[in-house]
């Protein structure tokens, strides 16, 4: 009776690590945000190589780290080459839905949209974009808004530097404002940060754990039946 109970919960605990284990590959896009997006024109980009990209499909990723949770990267659509490293802050929403949402400044007739802001489906907290000092204010007096800057020239900057880059806004006349013209802070009654982390690696921790655990008692279960074996 105790052998099968062993065994049985065994069976239990490995089951419930495949399921653990492979929790990580099936959530994937949830924890760096992958997103697949079509631009039908042109579309200005800020951050390390910034550039206007040309229409056509693009792969948005948050970077995967834990420390770089507002740092976004754009690639080709297979994600085999990077165009640029954006500086985020979040920015809250208070509607959220479940596709994706990018949002762009105004420009002057014939001129590409500058990217204003990502928003992941399902996600209160999105993606505020930072551009250099000179060009938010020239955003700024065209779309007649605050905009998000840096003096840190990221046209010559490693993308390491978006790491410490301060962050301010900017108004038309070029004056710093606060952020709170720019990005949209929480509602009074919500107290949590935007989630920047995810609990999959301490699912797959929680994973490894468990199989080893499984397999412990499996080789537990196993020697007790050679012991028992041998005693007849």
């Amino acid at each position: 009776m105790k052998v099968k109970m062993i065994k049985a919960l065994a069976v239990v605990f490995c089951v419930f690590a495949a399921g653990a284990f492979l929790l990580p590959t099936a959530a994937a896009d949830d924890w760096n945000n992958r997103t697949t997006v079509t631009f039908t024109a042109p579309v200005e980009v800020p951050g390390v190589g910034a550039q206007v990209l040309p229409a056509g499909t693009y792969l948005f990723k948050l970077m995967d780290s834990l420390s770089d949770r507002n740092i976004v990267q754009i690639f080709n659509a297979d994600g085999t080459h990077v165009y640029t490293t954006i500086l985020a802050i979040p920015n809250y929403r208070l509607r959220v839905t479940d596709k994706t949402v990018m949002t762009f400044r105004e420009r002057a007739e014939g001129q590409p949209e500058a990217l204003k802001a990502w928003f992941y489906p399902g996600a209160n907290w999105g993606q505020e974009f930072v551009y250099p000092k000179a060009r938010a204010i020239e955003l700024a007096k065209i779309t007649h808004e605050p905009v998000l800057a840096t003096p840190v020239d990221l046209g010559a900057a490693p993308a390491e530097a978006l790491k410490t880059a301060p962050v301010e806004a900017v108004a038309p006349t070029g004056e710093t404002v606060e952020l709170a013209q720019v990005v949209e802070p929480p509602p009074a009654a919500v107290n949590t940060l935007p989630q920047t982390a995810s609990s999959l690696p301490i699912m797959g921790l929680i994973g490894l754990l468990s199989l080893g655990t499984g397999f412990a008692l499996w080789m537990f279960f196993k020697s007790a039946g050679r012991s028992k074996s041998a005693s007849f």
